[in-house]
């Protein structure tokens, strides 16, 4: 009985390999999409949280240390700034992916090379 050819039963297995993990690959998820109320109360919850924890930390500090209105303050106001970081490192996430998706001329239109 002849011996059959090891490459070529590679290069089947492969075809089998691949034919299978394309039908077991992930679907893409569908909550990927975020809508503007969604990303806005993100914001929003960034935003308040920041504030949040920066007049927990003072006001601890002030009981702590017996100084009431003064760490308060300066943490609430740390805390509004990490906030804002925070939000505006959200709006350039979400206006990275939006122009990844824009960038691309659409049907019909000129691209910057003329084209």
């Amino acid at each position: 009985m002849p011996d059959p050819d090891p490459k070529r039963q590679m290069a089947e297995l492969e075809q089998r390999i691949n034919k299978v993990k394309k039908t077991q690959a992930p679907k893409p998820r569908g909550d990927e999409h975020y809508s503007g109320a969604n990303l806005a109360w993100r914001m929003v919850i960034e935003l308040v949280a920041g504030l949040g924890i920066g007049f927990g930390i003072g006001y601890g500090l002030d009981v702590v240390l017996g100084t009431l209105p003064v760490m308060m303050m300066i943490f609430t106001l740390l805390g509004l700034a990490a906030g804002i970081k925070t939000m505006m490192r959200t709006a350039a996430e979400v206006q990275g992916q939006d122009t990844a998706v824009g960038d691309a001329p659409a049907p019909g239109e000129r691209g910057q090379d003329g084209g």
